[in-house]
């Protein structure tokens, strides 16, 4: 499983040398402001390295070249005076990294009363202005967020920044292992493997041979104790021993092939995996568990999705892999399933833990968990294939409502209100493409989700 890990930023200060030259002593008390900014972005949830001071170019290209070695997924700008764009431009353009532009200052109050000894501690905006000019003149595109440090929000909006870069990273180097490639005839989450290659996406097939190879025995120790452990996290409802032990065999089987591979997420197409396979069951325990641990899903060899659920998953730990199925034109709701797959995490109580029948596919019945989906803030997000390889990013904020009583027992099962009519919902989301996979994350996020979807250069539409 890849190792949970907060967003990670490069703070780079920056001053002018003349000062240091001039006046030695000036440069101390913001040397103190940089630790501030610091300790204020890592109480945001982000890990900060921060650079030395920067004034010259070397020294510029050397602080890059430092962050990026340290794993910064961004560069975040502290401007601590005025600071030439010449000394500070060219190791900007050239990395690869996102940059921030932290427009703020020290002082919140300067009016007519400010003591004007505190311009030098203040005035670094002109080279604000400097340096973006140059960014825009050298193509780098740079995102700025201005206001005061305490007295404004322009910390989080800037930790957003640095949490979608964060996402876009993740993306960018997504490991999706795919079992029985995708479903026959299934359209509209199919990207070309060139497209997603040049978005970064690594597809890694499953060879069915290693996958049996990595299968525990029926009486393996590793069985019994995750039997054992699901029994203890999750409701058993009629539930067969012998359904319950090959979905363990085969969900710890895959779940060997992820930590093998260094998959950052997987699918399966369980129209073309049978009994030939040699999976005893299919993996759905595992999908569902996997999603729980930050692990990427998508169902019927869906590559793209499941990439994204895990990007998203590696910085909202509530998200899961999901599908509209139903409209409730009544309620004005929408109701959300999918076949056995489901972040456990978000359910509202105790997940059922049951054998399921599924005539359709030529194995033997799994053992899955079902639950409701709990009430709740949260944003519905689509990332749709266009023409020309292109991508659009669609995020719909929603309220999940588990405030009514329902006789979908045994069932995946959610109820969601969009921020419109579900007739105006609904026409609007095929209207700019939305494909029938999604992930959906609660909380508060859809801005910081916009933000992701810029870094990576998609189209972005938001229904409310």
């Amino acid at each position: 499983m890849p190792e949970k890990a907060k967003p990670a930023l490069g703070l780079l200060p920056l001053y002018l040398k003349l000062y240091d030259d001039v006046l030695p002593d000036a440069r101390r008390p913001l040397e103190e402001f940089v630790k501030t900014i610091v300790s204020e972005l890592d109480a945001r949830g982000l890990k900060s390295v921060a650079a030395p001071v920067c004034r010259v170019k070397g020294e510029f290209d050397e602080a890059v070249r430092s962050l990026e070695a340290a794993g910064a997924e961004a560069l975040v700008t502290l401007h601590l005076a005025y600071s030439p764009s010449l000394e500070s431009a060219d190791a900007l353009a050239a990395t690869d990294l996102p940059v921030i532009v932290l427009d703020t200052t020290p002082a919140f109050d300067f009016g007519p009363g400010q003591d004007p000894a505190e311009i030098m501690s203040n005035h670094g905006i002109h080279g604000v202005q400097d340096m973006c000019n140059l960014l825009i003149r050298r193509g780098k595109p740079f995102r700025i967020e201005a206001g005061h440090w305490r007295e404004s929000d322009v910390l989080d909006r800037a930790a957003g920044w640095v949490r979608a870069a964060h996402l876009a990273a993740r993306m960018k180097s997504a490991r999706v292992g795919s079992i029985g490639g995708a479903f026959r005839g299934m359209g509209d989450f199919q990207a070309p493997e060139d497209a997603l290659a040049a978005m970064g996406i690594e597809i890694v097939p499953a060879d069915l041979s290693l996958l049996a190879s990595l299968m525990p025995t029926e009486n393996d120790p590793s069985v019994e104790s995750e039997m054992a452990a699901d029994l203890a996290a999750f409701e058993p409802v009629d539930l067969d021993a012998g359904a319950h032990r090959r979905s363990v065999r085969a969900s710890l089987a895959v779940r060997r092939w992820i930590e093998r591979g260094h998959l950052t997420a997987w699918t399966i197409n369980f129209a073309a995996v049978g009994r030939a396979s040699g999976l005893p069951a299919l993996p759905f325990l595992e999908a569902s568990k996997g999603m729980a641990r930050g692990i990427g899903y998508a169902g019927e060899g869906d590559v793209l999705t499941a990439a994204l659920v895990g990007a998203l998953a590696s910085v909202y730990p509530e998200t899961t892999f999901t599908e509209m199925f139903c409209p409730d034109w009544k309620g004005d709701r929408i109701f959300l399933s999918h076949m056995g797959e489901l972040n456990p995490n978000l359910l509202a109580g105790k997940p059922l833990l049951a054998e399921k029948a599924m005539p359709w596919i030529d194995m033997d019945s799994p053992a899955l968990l079902t639950g409701r989906f709990k009430g709740g803030e949260a944003v519905f997000v689509n990332l749709a294939p266009g023409p020309y390889d292109t991508f659009t990013l669609i995020l719909a904020p929603v309220e999940m409502d588990d405030s009514i009583a329902d006789r979908m027992p045994g069932t995946i099962r959610g109820w969601f209100e969009p921020a419109m009519p579900v007739s105006d919902f609904l026409e609007a989301y095929s209207a700019v493409g939305g494909t029938h996979h999604a992930a959906l994350v609660y909380g508060d996020v859809a801005e910081d989700i916009v933000r992701f979807g810029e870094w990576m250069g998609w189209s972005v539409a938001v229904l409310e």
